[in-house]
């Protein structure tokens, strides 16, 4: 007896009834599966519905075809029976053993399209999936501005049941925006109205970066005349209308006009601002305090959103998570005034039922739940999420953070930890030149996540014509998963000054203490021998003597610091403090003895809500004192140059000299600079730099020597590391100064 599914089984069910003229239904004893590879006999026996031991019932017999087919793995399904054994029989659907995207990007564009059709190698292949994909991949570049797009599917067979598929596409025709009209416009202008939209008329020089391309973005052209109603409401026209845009297309020409018609209707003005908080669980006058929209003022649809986030985020710190806040806007329209009135419910306190972390394939839960400054049981509190994320992202082993929070019950909240782990291990190799250290080069190999653990080591080698530079490094910021962390540093560095060779070989071990979620104390020891060598000649190895009282000396220190950082990232933080304090008191043993003080200060803050542009503005300053309490080696002093310091003047080139010409490097120090650093892709981690650099420095007197600087450059975090290549020029240099037009640093925090 046979039964296919290709007949719905009606001739089966007639076969049936035939035989029941004149015989009885089987009784099933046993059920087989030949053919079969995708799904195990066991699953099998699960989706199967026939019973053991009773009469064959064709209706089971159907249901479990149709179960079958509904896997998606089968070209053919058909039964028979034989002596009371039910044998299912399948033919496969052929696996896809290689699958090739031609004709799209490289890089991060695949990953984006590998992502978006959701097929991959080892898939079955099907008929109506493929054809799914196909609409995807079409609908992918029409949202990146690409229309009439062909893919065409070729597949190849290069083993039983077994498919080559590959997917050409044939990308489309971009529609340019030849015209964007906004009728009823007469209060913003047509550039602040573009700078907010998608869709935007082409510029003159619209194929040039950095100008309006006209692109069509099919996608977001209902989306822009949202955001053309909601730029309005920012400005005070608080019933501003804007209709659906209509588009017009040629699609001989690929090119389009754009229409939007808008009525502006009147600015509005706040005529009052009210709390009224539901429960008394913080002093009203304490939100006020918080919220930036004020009486007289005009409205800002934009300020009274922050100002709603604010409300929450107060009350949220007070263990209140699920907050509602509800603003309600009372118009006075003859008036043209609005009245604004929060409504504040704080519902329940709550406290922290679990951390739950996912997304983490390579470093273990415990290193990101130390950073992680609620734990469960504690009092709720919305500050410190902002807090964690910040402090997991400056690791700088992951790409991105996100922390949830989980509604339990009225008083128990999870907090789902999702995070995207980026590249923590960098090889590094540079090759570059300096009008001073002449041909550089630079290998080094660093981990800042050493088997998931949260350990960060280095091996650098750097060497120039002028200096070669061996360093070791280990750093453990949470010894036993503790408030303590731990560093050393093994190292050898010799350096052609100007008129001698200086050797340093020595280490440091530091040890510090968490006292606050953004704060450190550490106390570090350093024991360094330098050795003076190669001098140009007898009389300035004589002239320097008087300086170091030798070719060698012992400095052996302590230094107690202080370091502060509430920056959002490692690499590029967007907003946030870095602050460091230290003192080294050398003359604990060896032969120098003094005292220097040292800080830095560095700010990050991201002008991207002023500007529309992915800017962030940044100020750096470094400050030092050196107090010689019996012996203080001029190479302990400070000099500026560099591209950590005044950027267009050589290494160390800034520093006060002595009668006889030799630089002794100052006493005191001041370097501060001003950096604008723009985002210039999506999807490439690369930004765009133009800074000014001022630095002072002197013997007795802190402005004794005076330079400046300005230059650009590009950051770029490549699949080695993060590089960075400046282009600097010095704005006050004087006679003897060395300059330079050119520097790159590989592998440092921007």
């Amino acid at each position: 007896m046979r039964f296919s599914s290709k007949t719905f089984l009606f001739p089966a069910i007639l076969l049936i009834f035939s035989t029941n003229l004149f015989a009885a239904l089987p009784i099933i004893k046993e059920v087989r599966y030949e053919g079969l590879n995708y799904i195990s006999p066991l699953i099998a026996n699960e989706i199967t519905k026939v019973r053991l031991n009773e009469p064959l019932d064709i209706n089971l017999v159907d249901t479990s075809i149709h179960s079958f087919y509904s896997q998606g793995y089968f070209k053919d399904i058909w039964v028979t029976e034989e002596n009371g054994i039910l044998t299912f029989h399948f033919l496969e659907k052929p696996v896809i053993a290689s699958l090739i995207v031609s004709g799209y990007g490289a890089g991060k564009e695949q990953d984006v399209i590998d992502k978006e059709i959701g097929l991959k190698k080892g898939d079955v292949y099907d008929e109506a999936k493929i054809a799914n994909v196909r609409k995807k991949i079409i609908d992918l570049m029409e949202a990146q501005g690409y229309y009439d797009t062909i893919v065409e599917v070729k597949t190849e067979e290069i083993s039983t049941n077994a498919l080559k598929v590959t997917l050409e596409i044939n990308k489309g025709e971009e529609i340019i925006i030849q015209k964007a009209n906004y009728y009823g416009r007469e209060n913003l202008k047509i550039s602040r109205i573009e700078a907010a939209t998608a869709n935007k008329e082409r510029e003159f020089l619209g194929w040039m970066w950095g100008f309006n391309s006209g692109k069509l973005r099919v996608n977001e052209v209902e989306t822009d005349g949202h955001r053309i109603r909601d730029l309005y409401m920012q400005k005070g026209y608080l019933d501003a209308e804007v209709s659906t845009p209509f588009l017009k297309t040629d699609f001989t020409t690929y090119k389009a006009e754009l229409d939007f018609y808008i009525n502006e209707g009147e600015l509005y003005k706040v005529s009052e601002v009210e709390i009224v908080l539901e429960e008394d669980v913080i002093a009203v006058e304490e939100l006020y305090d918080v919220i930036k929209i004020k009486k007289g003022k005009k409205f800002n649809i934009d300020t009274m959103r922050k100002d709603t986030e604010a409300i929450r985020y107060k009350i949220g710190d007070l263990g209140y998570a699920f907050t509602r806040i509800t603003p309600d806007l009372d118009k006075d329209k003859e008036n043209s005034e609005v009245r604004i009135v929060y409504y504040v419910q704080p519902g329940k306190k709550v406290h922290i039922n679990d951390v739950l972390i996912s997304g983490n394939n390579r470093t273990l839960d415990r290193v990101i739940r130390r950073n992680v400054l609620l734990a469960p049981g504690d009092e709720y509190e919305m500050s410190k999420i902002t807090l964690s994320k910040n402090a997991i992202m400056r690791t700088g082993g992951f790409e991105s953070v996100e922390i949830e929070e989980e509604r339990i019950d009225e008083e128990r909240v999870n907090l789902l930890v999702n995070v995207k782990e980026g590249k923590t291990g960098e090889f590094t190799f540079g090759i570059g030149y300096g009008s001073y250290d002449g041909l550089m080069g630079s290998i080094s190999v660093k981990d800042r996540n050493i088997f998931g653990t949260g350990l960060t080591a280095g091996v650098y080698l750097d060497k120039s014509e002028v200096s070669d530079s061996y360093r070791v490094n280990l750093y453990n910021p949470a010894v036993l998963d503790s408030d303590y962390s731990l560093a050393t540093e093994v190292y050898r560095m010799e350096y052609d000054d100007y008129d001698y060779t200086e050797t340093m070989t020595g280490f440091n071990i530091v040890g510090g203490r968490r006292i606050w979620d953004q704060l450190d104390l550490t106390l570090g020891y350093t024991y360094q021998e330098t050795k003076l060598s190669n001098f140009d000649n007898a009389y300035l190895r004589n002239l320097y003597t008087r300086y170091y009282g030798g070719d060698k000396y012992i400095k052996s220190s302590v230094i107690p610091g202080l370091s502060y950082d509430s920056t959002d990232a490692y690499f590029f933080p967007k907003s946030g403090i870095k602050a460091t304090g230290s003192t080294e008191f050398a003359g604990i043993g060896g032969d120098a003895e003094f005292i220097k003080y040292y800080g830095t200060f560095n700010l990050y803050h991201s002008i991207e809500d002023w500007t529309d542009l992915d800017l962030i503005f940044r100020y750096r300053a470094k400050a030092g004192y050196a107090q010689d309490e019996g012996f203080l080696p001029i190479n302990e002093k400070f000099y500026l140059g560099g591209v950590n310091s005044v950027r267009g003047f050589q290494n160390r080139s800034i520093t006060p000299r002595d009668k006889d010409g030799l630089r002794i490097g100052g006493k005191q120090m001041f370097y501060n600079t001003a950096e604008l650093s723009y985002g210039m892709f999506e999807t490439v981690q690369m930004r765009f730099l133009i800074f000014y650099d001022y630095g002072m420095i002197g013997q007795k007197n802190i402005n004794d020597i005076k330079r400046s600087s300005v230059g650009v450059g590009i950051e770029w975090i490549s699949p080695i590391g993060a590089i960075n290549f400046l282009f600097p020029h010095a704005l006050d240099d004087k006679p003897g100064d060395d300059t330079s037009s050119f520097e790159f640093t590989m592998g440092q925090r921007f």
